[in-house]
């Protein structure tokens, strides 16, 4: 007679905390600041303030927003503001630089609102092998919040893990 077979990951008190799970859906947008400038180097305050006022800025309803500049050109702090502050009513979050420093601030963000009281005194799985942009920092900022509570964390999958701290409680 065949032995039964027992899913041993399933019984087990491991605990698998997937960053997926908790990636917010919505468009993520690069808006470049380059395109009103003269000449794509020279920001004339003026016709800035125009673009800006004349810009259909509820485009970016629900959607994450980096604003930055794709060319060598000095642009003063108030105009990367400017802009901020006529998306802020409609976008979920806008930061002023790279679309990975989006997601890194989205991640840093989310996970302070995780309760991770289910995770206390367990063995708990970093899930590898995303599908969205989620940016390394963002392993960083959970590692930070498991540590102080977690039995062990491991990376990976429940197949194949690689260690990467034991409690020495």
């Amino acid at each position: 007679m065949a032995e039964e077979i027992v899913n041993r990951v399933a019984n087990s008190k491991l605990k698998t905390f997937d960053l997926e799970e908790i990636y917010p859906e919505g468009k993520r947008v690069q808006f470049d600041v380059k395109n009103w400038l003269f000449q794509e180097l020279i920001l004339k305050e003026k016709d800035f303030r125009d673009s800006v006022k004349n810009h259909d800025w509820s485009q970016y309803k629900n959607s994450f927003v980096a604003i930055h500049c794709s060319v060598d050109a000095i642009i003063p702090s108030w105009a990367f503001m400017l802009i901020a502050s006529e998306l802020t009513p409609f976008a979920k979050k806008v930061v002023i630089g790279s679309l990975e420093l989006l997601e890194t601030t989205i991640y840093q963000e989310l996970l302070n609102f995780v309760d991770f009281n289910e995770f206390a005194n367990a063995p708990v799985i970093i899930k590898g092998c995303a599908n969205k942009p989620i940016p390394n920092s963002a392993y960083a900022f959970l590692i930070e919040k498991l540590q102080p509570i977690a039995k062990s964390i491991m990376f990976g999958e429940a197949c194949s893990t690689v260690p990467l701290y034991k409690s020495k409680k």
